[in-house]
């Protein structure tokens, strides 16, 4: 009597795009954009523009770095988002008292009044994705924990 080897996956399953775990995470990040597009029309702004907006709201008159330190987007990306933001007069770009190489930024009154109007946009992308509140709650702190273990593996490699 032979031994049979314990069979592995053909190399295909492996590969397929509906066991890709990135996948979903892509085309799910896909489909919240596009839920959130018609919410931040009305705002005005665009999903990267309304990322930046909550850092601001959260804490005004940062630096360009600290923001992007919070959204995990280098300047290069970040710089023309803020440039749009700030031709569109919802804030300030000035240099840094303590360190002109440094870029300060600052919420307009008319960024700050934005915040009022964009007080509804959370709950009406909960009615769209057809989620309870602590479902989305329990995967944001997952995901959140997976990009934390990611970030970190991607330093050790450096």
């Amino acid at each position: 009597m032979s031994i049979k080897p314990i069979s592995s996956p053909a190399p295909t399953d492996l590969l397929a795009l509906d066991k890709q775990f990135c996948f979903v995470l892509y085309s799910t990040s896909h489909a919240m954009t596009k839920a959130y597009k018609p919410m931040l029309d009305r705002l005005g702004l665009t999903y990267p523009q309304y990322l930046v907006m909550l850092v601001l709201w959260e804490q005004d008159g940062i630096l360009v770095k600290e923001i992007g330190a919070r959204l995990y987007l280098d300047s290069g990306t970040l710089t023309p988002l803020l440039k749009r933001l700030e031709a569109n007069g919802l804030l300030t770009r000035t240099r840094d008292a303590h360190d002109e190489r440094q870029v300060r930024i600052s919420l307009s009154k008319e960024g700050r009044a934005l915040r009022k109007l964009a007080e509804g946009v959370p709950e009406q992308l909960l009615c769209a994705s057809g989620q309870q509140a602590d479902t989305l709650a329990r995967l944001r702190t997952e995901l959140s924990a997976l990009r934390k273990d990611l970030f970190n593996a991607m330093q050790d490699e450096a």
